[in-house]
C-alpha cells in the first residue's frame, strides 16, 4: 500500500508541471490515452480552471514534495443533458502503481462527487492488456457498460475500450 506520506488533496498551478509531465509519459509510451501529442503545462492551466469553473474535483496524491499521480472528473458530453454525468480520469506517475494511490485517488475523487450534482461516473478504459484500471473500478462498485471495439489506433495497433458505470445515487 502507499506511504503514511502521502497526501490527496486538491491540484494546485504549481502542481501542473508534474501532472502534464505523468500525462505526457502515458501518451508517448501507452496506449492508456487516446491522445498523441501532450499537452502543455498551460493546457492543463485551462482544464483545471475549466473544471474548477463547473464545481468537479481535481486531485493529486502527494508523496512528500512529490506528485506521485492526479484524479480528476470531467463532463461525459458536452450536450446539457448530459451535465449530471462525469468520466473519471487517473493516472500514476511511473514506477508509482501496484502500491494503492489508484484507490486512495479514486475514493476521495468519488467523496468529493458526492458533494456535486453529478449522478453518474463514466469511467472509459482503454484496453492496455493489464486489468488493473477494471479491477480498480469494479472494487469501488463500477459495473460494466459496454465494450467499444477497435475505436482507437496508436503505436500501430488498434485499442478497445471498456465502458464502467457508477451511480452515485446509490451507496
Amino acid at each position: 500500500m502507499s506511504s503514511p506520506e502521502t497526501v490527496v488533496r486538491p491540484v494546485t498551478a504549481a502542481d501542473l508541471p508534474a501532472v502534464a509531465a505523468i500525462y505526457e509519459h502515458y501518451v508517448v509510451h501507452s496506449v492508456a490515452t487516446f491522445e498523441e501529442i501532450p499537452p502543455t503545462v498551460g493546457d492543463w492551466r485551462r482544464r483545471l480552471d475549466e473544471l474548477t469553473g463547473r464545481g468537479l474535483p481535481f486531485l493529486v496524491a502527494a508523496e512528500g514534495d512529490e506528485v506521485a499521480g492526479y484524479a480528476y472528473a470531467g463532463p461525459w458530453r458536452p450536450r446539457p443533458a448530459y451535465r449530471h454525468t462525469v468520466e473519471d480520469t487517473i493516472y500514476l506517475a511511473p514506477g508509482r502503481t501496484g502500491r494503492g494511490l489508484g484507490r486512495l485517488l479514486l475514493g476521495a475523487l468519488l467523496t468529493d462527487l458526492g458533494k456535486t450534482d453529478a449522478r453518474q461516473v463514466i469511467a472509459v478504459i482503454a484496453d492496455t492488456g493489464s486489468g488493473a484500471s477494471e479491477a480498480l473500478h469494479r472494487h469501488f462498485g463500477f459495473t460494466p457498460a459496454g465494450r467499444l471495439t477497435g475505436v482507437g489506433h496508436k503505436h500501430d495497433r488498434w485499442i478497445d475500450t471498456s465502458l464502467m458505470q457508477r451511480d452515485l445515487t446509490t451507496t
